[in-house]
């Protein structure tokens, strides 16, 4: 049974990296996507390109046999996920143009990014948007950073580099992707223009409990 839900898992990353590069949300080889199966991480590998990975090209960890494809770099990253959030059972992460800029900008004083609430889903969908402050990609500082900030946020961005989410199946994960790089592009396409933001009243009553 499980060799089987791992084989799913394996068609379904390479669907959804299929959609995400064919969406414009994976330029060039960037960005990675994991599924949690039990306690193994089956992951994108270093160096791949969403938009050409194969099911056989994926990592799992811990490897099967020595030789075995090796995970992306970010692995520690998408583990600190998993780690704060233990329904998750998906990782994406991904350089999306819009996404990337807002997490280029100076988070507020809280440490959230500079990311309005224009419309009721960027409220009841992603919540405040931790930034985390920039590391090196792939490095433990980077992935200190996600484990900190974390915990009760399935929505990150990471300074000067992208945005990573968490969601309890892969759709979810993929849909928080989105719903977050269409956020950043309203905020910017509205940023020289007299944007009506919701009221407080208004974010009060669309933020689910605990957030």
């Amino acid at each position: 049974m499980s060799e089987e839900r791992e084989a799913g898992a394996r068609t379904a990353i390479v669907r959804a990296c299929r959609h995400l590069s064919a969406a414009g949300l994976s330029p060039g080889s960037s960005g990675n996507v994991s599924v949690r199966v039990g306690s193994r991480i089956v992951a994108t590998p270093t160096g791949s390109s969403l938009r050409s990975v194969v099911e056989h090209e994926l990592a799992a960890t811990p490897a099967d046999q020595e030789g075995a494809p090796r995970p992306t770099k970010e692995l520690p990253l998408h583990a600190a996920m998993y780690a704060a959030h233990p329904e998750a059972t998906a990782v994406v992460h991904l350089h999306s143009p819009y996404a990337t800029a807002l997490a280029c900008l100076p988070p507020d004083e809280r440490g959230f990014a500079p990311l309005p609430p224009l419309t009721p889903y960027r409220v009841m969908r992603l919540g405040d948007v931790p930034l985390v402050p920039y590391a090196a990609p792939g490095s433990a500082d980077l992935a200190a950073g996600v484990a900190a900030a974390a915990p009760g946020h399935p929505v990150l961005l990471l300074a000067n580099h992208g945005p990573v989410v968490a969601a309890a199946t892969l759709d979810a994960a993929i849909d928080l992707a989105e719903e977050l790089e269409t956020a950043a592009q309203l905020s910017f396409l509205l940023r020289q223009a007299p944007a009506a933001a919701l009221d407080a009243a208004a974010v009060a009553a669309l933020t689910p409990p605990g957030r």
